[in-house]
């Protein structure tokens, strides 16, 4: 059995008002950094063998607050990265709310797709795969990935068995804590978007 601690990262200047996607330099925040450190107290005591991020910055920062008190290195994993969000990084969330592919994220996303980017069946797809092959790297032991919001819910969506036109009704919040094990009989989702009350965003 393989246990997965899944934690997104803590805010930037970013969260809440625009698509960061893939965009360079996007730091943690002074309270996104205080989020981290709390999610990291969180893990202390959890004997984790191994701490993954997304090579984006804001997800890297938040893996080594993580890593940090169990002396270990962050690996990058690609497959853990945002969403390919195309045209619609950097947007602001009030210019996309009103349009029509915002309605089909939200109503209909097994259908969407981001101009010049990803679809959503794509990114479930990419990180439940980069999941298998650390299962299999790490049987029986404890491992911790840090990640973005949707990506984190696309893959909890699928070891709960939640079709993705569902996905949307998963909560992750920053920093927040999610725990799956899976063995060879299948998933148990353990905990989902845990975090305690300083690591909530205000």
């Amino acid at each position: 059995m393989t246990m997965f601690y899944f934690v997104r990262h803590g805010v930037t200047s970013h969260t809440g008002h625009k698509l960061s996607g893939w965009m360079p330099d996007i730091h943690l925040s002074e309270e996104g950094e205080a989020q981290a450190e709390a999610a990291a107290q969180m893990l202390a005591r959890v004997p984790l063998k191994a701490v993954y991020s997304s090579p984006i910055e804001r997800t890297f920062e938040t893996a080594r607050f993580v890593a940090g008190p169990h002396g270990l290195t962050v690996r990058t994993r690609r497959n853990l990265g945002e969403v390919e969000y195309g045209k619609w990084t950097n947007r602001s969330f009030k210019t996309l709310v009103g349009t029509r592919l915002w309605r089909t994220v939200q109503r209909f996303p097994s259908a969407a797709r981001f101009p010049d980017g990803e679809s959503l069946r794509e990114v479930q797809m990419r990180a439940v795969g980069e999941i298998e092959k650390l299962r299999a790297k790490h049987r029986k032991q404890a491992i911790c990935c840090v990640s973005h919001a949707d990506v984190i819910r696309l893959v909890c969506a699928h070891y709960l068995g939640v079709h993705i036109d569902l996905f949307q009704r998963l909560i992750i919040g920053p920093a927040s804590v999610s725990v799956i094990s899976v063995d060879d009989d299948g998933p148990r989702v353990i905990t989902l978007n845990s975090s305690p009350p300083e690591a909530r965003s205000k």
